[in-house]
């Protein structure tokens, strides 16, 4: 499980709920003046997860204002950058003499270095949020301050591809094994390096390790996608991203998983055949139907696959998971 805490108000009398998070925030984030309207029951539920030297937070909250001003950044700057992905609601952000709506699925960010006033209007909103050190972002910080205000979507490209991580990541954070966290968090900084650079369209400005993991990431998306067409295989994968055959063998292996791009495409494969043999609506479905779904062409090799994976035979699988 990765380092892990949750803040949840119910758990505290109404009149503390408010000023305890405050406190919380402040320490996540930075010192911050928060105002809200309801103050005296004030409703907000936190997961704050460490990825190293970066933190993810998914929050729920009631409606508020968030205040970074000068007087708190002369105080303590911890000099790290924030986004926050929108999930639900909506917020305007107001950096110096630019204002910026925000909507879901949108970025907004924000520097620990600079004032800034986020007011998230009059509905409860639903955020992830990232914090991320300056100094840990491979990117130019005269880059990077660029991004700094914009809006950013979360629907395409690289935006969808962090939102994709940030989903994963918090979704299964028990999965995970604390050593993977420093791991994960380098990820992190390099999914946000090559949206900042995207966004300035200024690839120029990443460093080739950079480049390289950003595009091992949107290969496994890509194959996480279309793993169900029995048509997709390494060459039809080396093609879509227009790259060899053996560059893609070698950012698979300079990943240092351990997974071959074969071996990565049959274990999303198998993966969703697994659990389409356990869902007891396709308990009339026959073994090969549900393999021929999960692109496997031939019922055969996918229960040698199978078995090799999971220790038995799809058909004794799907016999004990169906169990009363």
């Amino acid at each position: 499980m990765l380092p892990e805490t949750t803040f949840r108000s119910a758990d505290l009398p109404p009149a503390e709920r408010f000023e305890c998070w405050r406190a919380l925030m402040s320490e996540t984030h930075a010192p911050m003046e928060m105002r809200s309207g309801n103050t005296a029951d004030f409703q907000v539920n936190q997961r704050i997860i460490a990825l190293g030297e970066m933190t993810v937070y998914p929050l729920e909250c009631d409606p508020l204002t968030f205040l970074r001003t000068p007087k708190l950044i002369a105080r303590s700057d911890p000099e790290a950058y924030h986004l926050s992905l929108v999930r639900r609601g909506a917020g305007v952000v107001t950096l110096g003499k630019d204002t910026v709506a925000h909507g879901a699925f949108e970025y907004h960010t924000s520097d620990t270095g600079r004032p800034f006033e986020v007011d998230t209007g009059l509905e409860p909103f639903e955020i992830t949020g990232i914090e991320i050190p300056k100094a840990l972002l491979p990117l130019p910080p005269r880059t990077a301050e660029q991004v700094i205000g914009k809006r950013i979507s979360a629907r395409d490209g690289m935006g969808a591809l962090l939102a994709t991580f940030l989903t994963q990541v918090t979704r299964d954070s028990r999965s995970y094994q604390p050593a993977d966290a420093p791991r994960l968090g380098n990820v992190l900084a390099n999914l946000v390096a090559a949206l900042f650079a995207g966004v300035l369209d200024a690839d120029r400005s990443l460093t080739p390790e950079t480049h390289r993991r950003t595009l091992t990431l949107r290969i496994m998306a890509f194959v996480r996608d279309n793993a169900d067409d029995p048509e997709l295989d390494v060459p039809a994968i080396a093609a879509a991203h227009h790259i060899s055959v053996s560059y893609l063998h070698r950012l698979f292996q300079l990943e240092g998983s351990g997974a071959t791009v074969s071996g990565f495409l049959q274990q999303q494969r198998l993966a969703r055949a697994r659990r389409d043999l356990a869902d007891p609506l396709n308990r009339r479905v026959p073994v090969k139907a549900i393999a021929a779904q999960r692109g496997f062409s031939h019922a055969a090799a996918f229960s040698r696959a199978f078995r090799d994976a999971y220790g038995m035979p799809p058909t004794d699988f799907r016999t004990k998971s169906l169990l009363p």
